[in-house]
């Protein structure tokens, strides 16, 4: 924390050509208007008003001037450069218009016309014709559909948002009104401004990746912020933040419950995956802090800003009251952050200072003790910050009114106490964050730590979420340090023939195929053997033994084997493996007559453990996501299932286990012992290595897998192949 928080520099590889046009030098307004109700009107304004040093050209071919500004005819008349074009004219004029961009050298264009793909198959067209036009000359697009930007370092701002302020929050927002909110919400707090706005409208062009990277770079931009409603390109934005993440803090709120809705699927991870929770996990997996409510994107992005992050979850709350203090204990259950312990050392120096009434324990209540004397509450901030269980302290209560609570002479030592805070905060290296009761009316000692950048909250909830995102993004740059991404496996030749054959007869993966592929790269699967005829029963009981078997129908049409009856489970000697075969062979006619029937798989029955599920698809915004759950009703019900994008790090796969609600089944209850863990982590790596090898494949379950204390074992598995990529 400091009074004057320096920028925060990223240098990754690549530099955007964002900066190009972003911070510009020269700037035209196509349609630029003297009627006050035009956005070329606006934008001419907000420039003017704001001092912007570069040139201003106004194009308009039916009047010699506009607020004092010579006006050019078209974009061919200007006399010099052109950095961006800001085109308030109607889509139908976009192709020519850029066309005019490229000829004069103009390297970007802000587009606000709306009446493209979000219209139908005609304005997808249409918008297609505006790309193609853009790439051509070389212009890169902003919108169309985009509410607009401003740059306010540079003085550019074609908003015309007289109330927004110079400061460090870089903002991308897919919503107008979620900027406004911002900019209401920033004059309200008084120490809050923004480097760069940009609303990315249909993302024809410039995607949130490449916003991401331009504000990763700039060195006025302390955090990203990105209002999301839907990625084009989540892969590639995950790349991207996953360089960005580790020198500045990314915050995202992400609307919408899911990415492109539910959709029938083959699988129980292709039902699952596309949903909110899905996006969330793949975010937090790259360092992304993801806020949950409107209300709190602005909090986490200040406080993201100003503190950048806490080493640890561990929290020491100090109140002055112990109904609030209960509430923040809750809170900070909620959220998953701790209550630090402290040491019996800061105990002893607590009890020095305050009454004898007080409790010492975490939550630390002063009850009376800084009534009379707030700077109490700056030494007991200074005590548990010099204890190493703590990461962080949250002061709760009423600092900053005890002047107007109790007496006006109490306005000293608050001020006191303020200046010992910032003192503490500045060497101390831990955050501090504040709630107070008295936050809305910023009296004097309040304003005073905002002003020293220690930031200062009206909501316990908001204050809990910028504790929360702190910690989480201390841990994520501890983990990160030697967590290389699992690279894949060698794809064997017999495999990529195998696929090749299931491709060429426009089928899936038969189970005893997949099991191939797992086996084949290292991952534990029981022994099975494929009867194509009753007569070949036998030689199953001959390989088995006395073993209780399951059998499972072989078909390239019956996907679900358990709907159409084609399981039978515990069967002993050939005599009910041949009852069972008859059996699965007409519950499977009957339920498709027409149904290719290859016999069936027969394997060991498993012995009693936890069913995980271990699950892959191909999601078409992120590329491929490995999905791990518990399996039964926890998946098919309650959904308590984690996702990474792949490829992961081992430490992706430790989390994926640790994250699920029901993680104390894997603990062991009912005097159940443990899973083997490490086991599980090094199935959800190779499940890994072997995507990246095998782009034909498409979708992957491995439900169940029972894990056991000793290891694990995969008891059935569906692989269903891409018939888009052939193998080579």
């Amino acid at each position: 924390m400091s009074e004057n928080p320096s920028p925060v520099p990223c240098s990754p590889v690549h530099r955007s050509p964002l900066h190009d046009f972003l911070a510009p030098a020269s700037i035209a307004i196509v349609g630029a208007s003297a009627d006050p109700t035009k956005r070329g009107y606006k934008a001419m304004v907000g420039l003017i008003k704001g001092h912007y040093r570069g040139r201003i050209y106004p194009i308009n071919p039916k009047v010699p001037e506009i607020l004092g500004v010579p006006t050019c005819a078209t974009l061919d008349d200007v006399p010099g450069p052109i950095d961006l074009a800001l085109i308030c004219t109607p889509a139908k004029t976009l192709p020519g218009l850029l066309e005019e961009c490229g000829r004069k050298g103009v390297k970007g264009a802000v587009v606000l016309a709306s009446g493209f793909r979000e219209t139908g198959p005609e304005g997808a067209r249409l918008e297609q014709q505006v790309l193609d036009a853009a790439r051509a000359g070389g212009v890169r697009i902003i919108g169309p559909n985009t509410s607009g930007m401003f740059n306010l370092h540079h003085d550019v701002n074609l908003l015309d948002l007289r109330n927004a302020r110079p400061g460090d929050i870089g903002f991308i927002s897919q919503s107008g009104n979620m900027l406004l909110a911002l900019v209401l919400e920033a004059e309200h707090n008084g120490h809050v401004g923004f480097s760069t706005y940009v609303g990315p409208g249909n993302q024809t062009d410039v995607g949130f990746n490449d916003y991401l990277r331009y504000l990763g770079e700039d060195e006025r931009t302390r955090v990203a912020t990105l209002y999301v409603e839907g990625f084009r390109d989540g892969q590639r934005f995950l790349e991207v933040a996953r360089e960005i993440t580790p020198v500045k803090p990314v915050v995202v709120y992400k609307s919408g419950a899911t990415e492109l809705g539910k959709k029938a699927a083959s699988s129980h991870t292709g039902a699952l995956a596309g949903s909110y929770a899905m996006t969330v996990d793949l975010l937090r997996q790259v360092g992304v802090s993801v806020v949950h409510h409107s209300d709190e994107i602005l909090p986490v992005a200040e406080g993201l800003a100003l503190m950048q992050q806490a080493r640890g979850r561990r929290v020491a709350v100090i109140a002055d009251g112990g109904g609030q203090a209960t509430i923040t204990s809750d809170r900070l259950s909620e959220s998953g952050l701790e209550l630090a312990e402290l040491s019996e050392a800061t105990r002893k120096r607590l009890a020095a200072i305050l009454f004898a009434q007080a409790s010492l324990a975490n939550p630390v209540d002063v009850a009376g003790s800084s009534d009379a004397d707030p700077e109490v509450l700056a030494r007991c901030v200074e005590i548990v910050a010099d204890d190493d269980n703590v990461d962080a302290i949250f002061l709760v209560g009423m600092f900053g009114g005890y002047h107007t609570r109790f007496a006006e002479s109490l306005l000293g030592g608050e001020m006191r106490a303020a200046e010992a805070m910032i003192e503490l905060a500045r060497a101390s290296g831990k955050p501090l964050v504040v709630y107070s009761l008295y936050a809305p009316v910023k009296p004097p000692a309040l304003r005073r730590l905002h002003e020293a950048g220690l930031p200062v909250y009206a909501s316990i909830e908001q204050a809990v979420q910028v504790l929360q995102a702190l910690a989480e993004r201390g841990l994520y740059l501890q983990d990160r340090h030697g967590q290389p991404l699992q690279a894949g496996v060698v794809a064997d030749e017999a495999m990529q023939a195998m696929f090749a054959r299931a491709q060429n007869e426009g089928r899936d993966l038969y189970e005893h195929e997949a099991r191939a592929l797992l086996r084949t790269h290292g991952i534990a699967v029981a022994e099975e053997r494929v009867a194509h005829s009753a007569d070949e029963l036998g030689a199953a009981v001959e390989k088995f033994g006395d073993q209780p078997l399951a059998m499972k129908v072989v078909s390239k049409d019956i996907l679900h084997k358990s709907d159409a009856g084609g399981v039978k489970l515990n069967l002993v000697g050939e005599a009910a493996l041949r009852e069972a075969y008859d059996q699965i062979m007409a519950s499977c006619r009957a339920y498709d007559p027409g149904a290719d029937l290859r016999g069936v798989l027969l394997t060991p029955m498993a012995r009693k453990g936890v069913e995980v599920i271990v699950g892959v698809v191909r999601d078409p915004i992120f590329g491929p996501v490995l999905m791990f759950g518990l399996g039964g009703i926890f998946v098919e019900i309650l959904e308590d299932v984690a996702f990474r994008a792949i490829p992961l790090s081992r430490r992706d796969a430790e989390t994926m286990v640790d994250q699920l609600k029901a993680r104390k089944v894997l603990a062991g209850v009912r005097g159940e012992p443990p899973v083997d863990k490490a086991a599980l982590v090094e199935l959800l790596l190779k499940v890994s290595s072997i995507v990246s090898a095998y782009p034909q494949l498409s979708e992957l379950d491995l439900n169940p897998v029972i894990a056991y204390a000793d290891g694990y074992a995969v008891v059935d598995a569906r692989i269903i192949a891409n018939r888009a990529v052939a193998s080579s």
